[in-house]
């Protein structure tokens, strides 16, 4: 890593070059980013997660642009064509566009008006003129009219002259820069419907009509646009530079204000349209796309970190129910490791027959097998069921759960491995009840962008988006630890240095041998090596083994440590992590060293007083509003509890038990002005909102969280992409396919 990159990152991210260069060397040394964060803040200064993760997505883009300059450079060698200047140039260029500028007049062609023009002779006319000396450029022209070079007359050698000077402008990489500034800085985005396609592109009603700045334009809105073009809904144009780039490349051309001039004039214009602007605007748009594939990753990524932490149950035993109006109510039972112990199929929403008979079964069951706590999916007939479930008095927390990706899972490789003699009724009821007990390992199970808490997830790049999400995995599972001996292969996947073939082989080793006695077991396990071992072994939990530190996320290249701490203080460590006395008792900067500072101690100390702490809330229950199932029990009005389900950059999505998601826009969060919806609510949160308004035909309702909303009020016109959520936005819950299941006898 050459010193010209880390001090960029450097300066670009607010870090010392020293700490950009012991990242990248860890990093180098197959060092994950929560292992970094976690253990190793005296060698980077003590950078968290999105500062490491910050610093090694740069150095790649870097060393991808300086991969590119290479390959440039080459190039430029073999076809004789490197001068110092140039190099020059290429070597010291900040951006990839930068540098296919400088490449791309020598970049092989196919044959163009300008090539034409030259092999018809016309190349020493356009120096002529572009000398801009006065004389006539008829005169000029003259000597090149040869009718059997296909010049009929001195108009046409001037047209061809243009050609060549047009060529020479769109390929001046000076001039390239000074528009691509143009375009970002002074375009606007326009968006018409195209003619006949309103009433079948309404869900981009917002951009029939629709002009703004491309500097300024939200990712949500510029992905909501670009969506409309590529399903031929909308007509989308850069408008409002063509005035300032044709007047910024004749003012880097014309120098003179005479005929030869003119004709430079005229060339600059034909350029323009002809040649660059077809290529800025692509340039620009894409440009804009990274831009804005970067918000919306963004946006994904936290509202998906709030998800993955929500507050998990813990281990008590669920009965899960997956509800349906025709098809039935899917039952499942699990016990506090989240095992299946039994399903069936009830009907509670049907006659009164068989609402006695789902009253005599879920009573049987949750007396039968304990159960603890119910959960209920959130999908068709959910409040029905909830209702119904509710009225059993049944003494125990019966709780809706949002099922979203549920179908996914239950169709999936995982859950087929799991319960191969099982249908996806009864996976996906399973899914709903270990979601209860803990939502970072059930979600672990299901791809990120099946999750619904993302904008635009299917517009953006995939691979940056995959990279962004399972980065936030990572982080989540890590944060929190896993306890070795009950997790599954898919969480054990996200663990610093494993990955799934680790995993898996871990998982086997498991069912083999029984369960691991202590971290040091583990070294037993196939492929798991010492780096493996080293970047793993903090994030895995032994809560039974005989080495109290192994239920902790001390590393155990630091036991030896504190055991000297507790030898210091005439006691064991299980003495050391009972007595807080003792604890108080500790001189950490006795134990500082070359190896060991003060912020890794401290980190030591915190697990002493509470080994293993899950640094997720304490769960508590949440009920919707009595009363309140559909659409049509709503009213202007009505302050309702809902969970927040997504955060847009317009605003957030709220579930108030209706099976439809109200927006409280962003205007209607708060009533002080708010820049940044998430720094108000976050995805699973608890709100109190306000009916403002509701529109039954389009399913829509606004919603608001000020304490003193106008009702009835409209939304600001385009600050939301289309009306409603998208079908990736939130995959609901669809009546699935009966299927034979047995109920428990």
């Amino acid at each position: 890593m050459n010193d010209k990159i880390i001090n960029a990152i450097s300066a670009e991210l607010s870090v010392q070059p020293r700490q950009v260069l012991a990242t990248i060397l860890l990093l180098n040394n197959d060092s994950t980013v929560p292992f970094i964060a976690r253990y190793r803040k005296e060698v980077t200064g003590g950078l968290d997660e999105v500062q490491i993760a910050g610093i090694r997505d740069r150095a790649e883009q870097l060393q991808e642009l300086d991969r590119r300059k290479e390959s440039v450079l080459k190039s430029l060698k073999e076809l004789n064509k490197l001068t110092p200047a140039l190099e020059k140039a290429v070597t010291e260029a900040e951006t990839m566009a930068k540098v296919e500028d400088l490449y791309l007049p020598f970049k092989p062609k196919r044959k163009t008006r300008a090539t034409a023009a030259k092999e018809r002779g016309l190349e020493p006319l356009a120096e002529a003129i572009l000398k801009q000396e006065d004389a006539d450029p008829l005169v000029l022209a003259a000597p090149f009219v040869i009718a059997e070079k296909d010049v009929a007359d001195a108009a046409a050698a001037l047209a061809g002259a243009r050609d060549i000077l047009a060529e020479r402008i769109n390929e001046d990489a000076v001039v390239r820069g000074k528009l691509r500034a143009i375009y970002m800085a002074e375009a606007k985005i326009s968006s018409q419907v195209i003619k006949g396609k309103a009433l079948e592109g309404a869900k981009f009603k917002d951009y029939f009509e629709w002009e703004e700045p491309l500097a300024t334009i939200p990712s949500h809105r510029f992905l909501a646009i670009r969506r409309g073009r590529e399903e031929e809904y909308l007509m989308v144009k850069i408008t409002n530079v063509e005035a300032s780039s044709v007047a910024a490349i004749k003012a880097a051309y014309v120098k003179k204000n005479n005929r030869c001039g003119a004709q430079v004039a005229q060339a600059a214009e034909e350029s323009y349209s002809r040649l660059l602007s077809l290529s800025l605007q692509v340039d620009t748009m894409l440009e804009v796309k990274k831009r804005s594939d970067i918000q919306a990753i963004k946006v994904f990524a936290d509202n998906l970190r709030e998800l993955l932490l929500a507050s998990p149950l813990g281990q008590k035993r669920v009965m899960g129910l997956d509800p349906g109006f025709r098809t039935g109510c899917k039952l499942v039972c699990l016990d506090a490791q989240g095992k299946l112990m039994g399903d069936a199929v009830v009907y509670p929403t049907k006659g009164n027959l068989d609402r006695y008979d789902a009253e005599r079964i879920i009573k049987m069951l949750v007396q039968k097998l304990s159960i603890e706590a119910i959960a209920i999916g959130n999908g068709t007939a959910g409040r029905e069921t909830e209702t119904f479930v509710r009225s059993l008095n049944l003494g125990i927390p019966v709780i809706m759960v949002n099922e979203s990706g549920a179908s996914i899972y239950s169709a999936s490789e995982v859950a087929r491995e799991e319960f191969p003699d099982k249908d996806v009724t009864v996976r996906g009821a399973v899914s709903i009840g270990r979601r209860l007990m803990d939502p970072l390992a059930e979600l672990v199970k299901i791809d990120p962008k099946s999750i619904g808490v993302g904008q635009y997830q299917h517009d953006v790049d995939q691979y940056a988006l995959k990279k962004g999400l399972d980065d936030i995995v990572m982080s989540c599972v890590n944060a929190v630890g896993v306890d070795v001996n009950t997790a599954s292969k898919q969480i054990l996947t996200y663990v610093s240095g494993l990955g799934s073939r680790l995993a898996q082989n871990i998982v086997e080793y498991r069912n083999q041998n029984g369960a691991y006695p202590d971290r040091e077991s583990l070294k037993a396990v196939s492929m798991l090596g010492p780096k493996a071992f080293e970047q793993a072994a903090g994030f895995l939990r032994i809560p039974d083994s005989h080495h109290p530190l192994d239920a902790s996320a001390v590393h155990p290249e630091r036991y030896a440590l504190v055991e000297n701490m507790a030898k210091d203080l005439g006691c064991t460590v299980p003495d050391l992590m009972k007595n807080k006395s003792l604890r108080d008792k500790i001189d950490v900067k006795k134990y500082v060293s070359a190896e060991v500072g003060l912020p890794t101690l401290q980190d030591i100390l915190k697990e002493l007083d509470k080994p293993g702490r899950d640094p997720r809330k304490k769960f508590e229950a949440f009920a919707f509003a009595e009363g309140v199932h559909e659409m049509t029990d709503l009213q202007e009005g009505m302050v309702l509890p809902g969970l927040v389900t997504n955060v847009a950059a317009f605003g957030a999505f709220v579930d108030i038990g209706v099976h439809q998601d109200g927006l409280v826009h962003i205007s209607e969060l708060s009533d002080n002005y708010v820049k940044d919806p998430m720094t108000v609510v976050k995805v699973a949160q608890k709100v109190k909102v306000t009916v403002v308004s509701i529109d039954l035909e389009r399913k829509r309702i606004a919603l608001s969280m000020k304490s003193k909303p106008t009702l009835g009020a409209k939304r600001p016109e385009g600050k939301r992409p289309g009306e409603t959520k998208a079908p990736e936005f939130r995959h609901e819950w669809q009546d699935k396919l009966a299927g034979l299941t047995n109920r428990l006898r």
